[in-house]
């Protein structure tokens, strides 16, 4: 009774109200970039001909990535997450990657750890109303002579290539990208994005401490009494408290998971991630 079919711009409706039952984060804008990047790997499921779930997947040169894994709370337990996952494996199966990654949520570790992914680290998101603050010396805006820098950068922290990401993000918000030179190289860089709860803060990476205290910084300065989002990986313990110290509180935690591959810890670099949707 359980159908899958590829999703489409008319689906649109049914992402956006199983995401609005999850309390999530996302915007029309987000959905349309998770078609736009990986259009053949975004999934509905069918239930008795009743569309019910959503899943998306995202190819990196190195790694697939899923994500918005939502099931309608009536149709829970009828094994549609499963259906969903098993389907979305097989189609980065066939695209020869041997490395998946997803952020998980406690509701659906269970099932991914029954499809053979393992926990790496877990992340926080902090969530709150940033107070006001000053200016912030040393932080400029993005501007897009510094494109290939910042993608040297990310590869250089996540040991992994996300240009069609990270090019389409920073596209639609180039004005909230934020950088840090050192003489004159790139050290540090931060994106963000609205969202339908808050902003989205992240990813923010920095091989400087100091540098991803800046960043967060710069972030209370322009985003002062605005609610965002980090999510904030524990083993980052400048980035915890520096998140607390702007008067954030946990929100929830999430489980980095891995199937294939070899199992990798946090790297320090990572001072937000650019959240559940692409790690």
């Amino acid at each position: 009774m359980i159908s899958i079919r590829a999703m489409t711009v008319d689906d649109l409706p049914l992402v956006m109200r199983l995401k609005s039952i999850a309390q999530w984060n996302q915007l029309e804008a987000d959905i349309y970039r998770y078609l736009a990047l990986e259009p053949e790997g975004c999934f509905v499921a069918e239930y008795a001909g009743e569309a019910v779930g959503t899943l998306t997947v995202c190819i990196f040169p190195e790694e697939a990535w899923i994500a918005m894994v939502l099931v309608d709370e009536k149709m829970r337990g009828k094994g549609i997450g499963t259906a969903l996952m098993t389907h979305a494996l097989a189609f980065i199966d066939r695209r020869g990657m041997a490395v998946t990654r997803l952020d998980a949520t406690p509701m659906g570790q269970p099932i991914y750890e029954k499809l053979g992914f393992l926990p790496e680290f877990t992340l926080a998101r902090y969530s709150g109303v940033l107070p006001p603050a000053p200016p912030v010396a040393g932080v400029v805006p993005y501007s897009g002579d510094r494109l290939e820098e910042v993608l040297a950068l990310e590869r250089q922290v996540l040991a992994i290539d996300r240009r069609k990401m990270l090019v389409r993000m920073l596209a639609e918000h180039p004005e909230l990208g934020r950088l840090i030179l050192r003489d004159g190289k790139l050290t540090a860089f931060l994106l963000a994005r609205p969202g339908a709860r808050a902003w989205q803060i992240g990813p923010c990476l920095a091989t400087v401490a100091e540098d991803g205290r800046l960043l967060f910084a710069d972030v209370q300065h322009r985003l002062a009494a605005q609610t965002v989002y980090l999510d904030i990986p524990l083993a980052n313990e400048p980035a915890t408290a520096m998140a607390e110290q702007l008067g954030l509180t946990v929100q929830r935690n999430l489980l980095r998971m891995r199937r294939g591959g070899t199992l990798l810890t946090h790297s320090p670099g990572i001072w937000a991630s650019s959240g559940p949707e692409k790690g």
